[in-house]
């Protein structure tokens, strides 16, 4: 029998045929909406009559245009009030189960998967964000889909996808202290650059991500996107099946056995072909802080912002228009740019154990006056479980404001958004021109004990320096 990775494992179990165009017909077993691109989709089902074909393997959350800074309804902003009436409605006339703002549950969609055990090894998982690779940490199969694809996935529960190439990325040895899953993946991402996992699919693994755990794994596969990839994911062990055990949604105590005895054969075999294959020393990983306007413009702490003369020509043009609109001169450290915003979140980097970190190193240090720092919990369950370990207090004695549950400044389609060309030091995924709210607001991506340190010193620091790490 030949050997496989587990892309080629699971694409073959959920392959429901092959088109005339070389594309295959794929079942997706979970599917995950949300309010943002959920109601055309709703719509173009009532158009034609047409039911949601499986109600029971599609779940609702919202997340993006809730405000995290009011919880009582009608929301201030129409819009998302009219968002979230609109979602469940849907929800309701067709039959989906919805994580209300009311359950405990709502949050965003790519914590609440994992966390309520609706993401699982071996399945196929499809929503309409971008960052649905991060539940490919558990051995899935898990890509962002566009409005019509959710309308497909509506009706019928599959959708028509090109078969990817599979890119083995280990990252072996042991990571220095004070450097974290979000400097590996952005190491990855400078290393491979933004449309390196073009055509791929990222496995990652090695020793790195053999002691990570599951939420550092999610960090990491939440942004293969960002290196190109429409697919990231790590293989199933002891550790994926452990998180998983007595969740909402897992298997019950009956079937346990049987279905993790299924999971774990979804894991690559070993001598099994790859179309590619990278090695990194986990030894080279520093603090990583973006400089540029994509995941891929960054340097380590102790580097300086790049000279479009010391680069390849092909990138000059790229990295002068980025200098510009980030207000940065080249050969410049990093460390020590003034900074006017903190933000911790976010589906990279709003989990339990993101919070925890921070929490346990700021204790007796202050946000720096004239710093606005905000801590969203990724869920209202990260959230109780954070109140109920007392870190909002932590958080707010240092300065930095305690917030509802929701995507909040990563996107900002809500009130949390830069004003003006501020600079923000964020945990969130994406660097872009205007992401954050304003057309000229500036975004750093770091890691949260890095947002944290730069919120304190009103500058980008290092982390290890400034708790002695």
């Amino acid at each position: 029998m030949a050997k496989l990775n587990l892309f080629q494992k699971v694409w073959r179990a959920h392959t429901v045929g092959h088109l005339a165009n070389g594309q295959t017909q794929l079942f997706v077993g979970r599917h995950l909406i949300h309010e943002v691109t959920s109601p055309q989709a709703f719509g173009m089902l009532r158009e034609k009559n047409l039911p949601v074909r499986y109600p029971e393997r599609t779940f609702a959350t919202v997340d993006h245009i809730v405000p995290t800074n009011e919880v009582a309804e009608p929301y201030s902003d129409p819009l998302a009030d009219a968002m979230i009436r609109e979602l469940r409605k849907n929800c309701e006339d067709f039959g989906v189960t919805f994580f209300d703002v009311d359950t405990g549950k709502q949050g965003i969609v790519h914590v609440v998967g994992p966390e309520q055990g609706l993401t699982q090894p071996g399945m196929t998982i499809a929503c309409g964000d971008s960052h649905t690779s991060t539940h490919g940490a558990f051995g899935a199969i898990a890509f962002g889909v566009g409005t019509s694809q959710v309308r497909d996935l509506l009706a019928t529960q599959t959708m028509t996808l090109n078969e990817l190439k599979v890119r083995r990325i280990e990252v072996n040895g042991k990571l220095a202290d004070g450097v974290y899953a979000k400097d590996v993946i952005l190491h990855i991402i400078r290393k491979l650059g933004v449309n390196g996992g073009t055509g791929f699919a990222y496995e990652f693994a090695g020793e790195v991500f053999d002691a990570f755990s599951m939420e550092e794994r999610m960090t990491a596969c939440n942004m293969s996107i960002e290196g190109g990839a429409r697919v990231g994911y790590v293989n199933p062990d002891d550790k994926t099946f452990a998180y998983l055990r007595g969740r909402p949604h897992a298997p019950s105590e009956d079937k346990w056995d049987g279905m993790v005895n299924t999971w774990r054969s979804f894991a690559s075999d070993e001598g099994c072909d790859y179309d590619d294959f990278v090695e990194i020393d986990a030894t080279e990983i520093a603090p990583t802080v973006t400089w540029g306007i994509n995941p891929a413009q960054a340097v380590t702490i102790d580097e300086d912002i790049p000279s479009p003369d010391e680069c390849e020509s092909s990138e000059r043009a790229s990295i002068v228009e980025a200098l510009e609109y980030m207000k940065l001169d080249s050969g410049n450290p990093i460390k020590g740019t003034p900074i006017d915003v903190a933000f911790i979140g976010s589906c990279t980097n709003g989990r339990l154990s993101d919070l925890e970190e921070v929490a346990s190193k700021i204790k007796g240090h202050q946000v720096k006056n004239g710093i606005k720092a905000i801590v969203v919990p990724g869920s209202q369950v990260v959230s109780k479980l954070a109140v109920e370990k007392g870190l909002d207090k932590i958080f707010e004695a240092a300065g930095f404001e305690w917030r509802f549950a929701g995507c909040s400044m990563c996107l900002a389609m809500n009130p949390d958004k830069l004003i003006g060309d501020q600079l923000c030091a964020s945990s969130s995924n994406r660097n872009f021109k205007g992401r954050q709210g304003s057309p000229t607001g500036r975004t750093m991506l770091m890691s949260p004990l890095m947002v944290a340190a730069a919120a304190i010193k009103g500058q980008v620091s290092d982390s290890r320096a400034v708790f002695s790490t």
